[in-house]
């Protein structure tokens, strides 16, 4: 197991009228939350709900924080630094904290994209100007990854499943978010194995590209989920009304994102590395509420969950529906 799930690392309903605050809550104090999140384009709906202020109408007070790797979410989870990981907190990550740690998540919202449904979630960068077309075409070259466990663990199953050996063909290296696409063009990596906006920003700078899309779609599952919204059990134990209101919010901020995709580009650079003049190339996101989740949405979640499994990161089996959180937890 890495070093990174070590103790010592980690120290349906719209909102409508039952958010609608009375004379009396306006004047109390706000709960206060502590949410962890990426910036990436599975983190929407988070940053739909802040924008339209889902959190402040709900009575909660929001102390956000933002991480560069996956890794730091759950590092912050685990520890007590946050209660809350926003949409797009890693998928995979999750797990492997949650076998380390027994009864620490409860996953209640799923993020992606995929094939069939016309989303991308990510995609295999390459500088304009290259020849490499697919992972078989990485042999002796770089592939730059996110920072953390759960995307080495996807890059070396891709590189695999390529019939290519990732311990001895390709040479991995941890980029955070916003070096992956400068690391493509300036040549420091070959390609990278990036999440969204990485590739729209790739192809709206036009010195990079998508030498594939929806990657992770392609092999592991369609539609292919590596983001999850996630709660810790300890603040669903103490505060489940707070639990619920958050929720909600956040089932209310994804169907608004999904929805009306359009109207909620233009607060993407206030969010991630995504330009102003490249919110019209983004790519919409596959963003699932807590009360659509389905049998489709938790076999895709599995699926991950197994190449954790095939490349020998879990060593035992677990079941993804373990840890999504029931309505009853909360009282829906």
């Amino acid at each position: 197991m890495s070093n990174a799930l070590t103790r010592r690392t980690f120290t349906l309903a719209t909102l409508g009228a039952a958010f609608a605050p009375s004379a009396p809550a306006l004047a109390q104090a706000r709960e206060k939350v502590m949410i962890a999140w990426l910036p990436i384009m599975q983190t929407t709906a988070f940053y739909v709900a802040q924008e339209e202020k889902l959190f402040e109408k709900a009575g909660i007070e929001v102390e956000a924080v933002r991480f560069e790797a996956p890794n730091q979410i759950i590092d912050a989870l685990v520890s007590g630094r946050a209660e809350v990981g926003a949409p797009g907190t890693a998928a995979g990550i999750t797990v492997l904290a949650e076998v380390k740690f027994p009864g620490t998540f409860k996953v209640f919202g799923l993020q992606g994209g995929g094939i069939k449904i016309g989303r991308i979630n990510d995609g295999l960068i390459v500088a304009s100007n290259s020849s490499i077309a697919s992972f078989s075409d990485l042999k002796g070259k770089t592939l730059g990854h996110l920072p953390g466990i759960q995307w080495r663990t996807i890059s070396r199953h891709m590189v695999r499943k390529a019939g290519l050996d990732p311990d001895r063909d390709v040479r991995l290296v941890e980029l955070a978010v916003g070096l992956q696409v400068p690391a493509v063009i300036s040549g420091s990596a070959d390609a990278t194995l990036s999440l969204e906006p990485a590739g729209s920003i790739a192809t709206a700078l036009g010195e990079a590209k998508r030498a594939v899309t929806n990657a992770c779609a392609s092999v592991i599952a369609d539609p292919f989920y590596s983001g999850v919204s996630v709660l810790t059990t300890k603040f669903v134990t103490e505060r489940p009304a707070v639990a619920r209101k958050i929720v909600m919010v956040l089932d209310e901020a994804t169907r608004l994102a999904e929805s009306d995709f359009a109207r909620f580009r233009k607060v993407l650079p206030k969010y991630t590395a995504i330009k102003a003049g490249q919110v019209d190339v983004v790519a919409q996101p596959y963003l699932r509420p807590f009360a659509d989740l389905g049998d489709t949405d938790l076999a895709s979640y599995q699926a991950l969950v197994d190449v954790f499994a095939a490349e020998g990161v879990l060593k035992n089996p677990i079941k993804v529906s373990d840890v999504i959180l029931r309505k009853g937890e909360i009282g829906l």
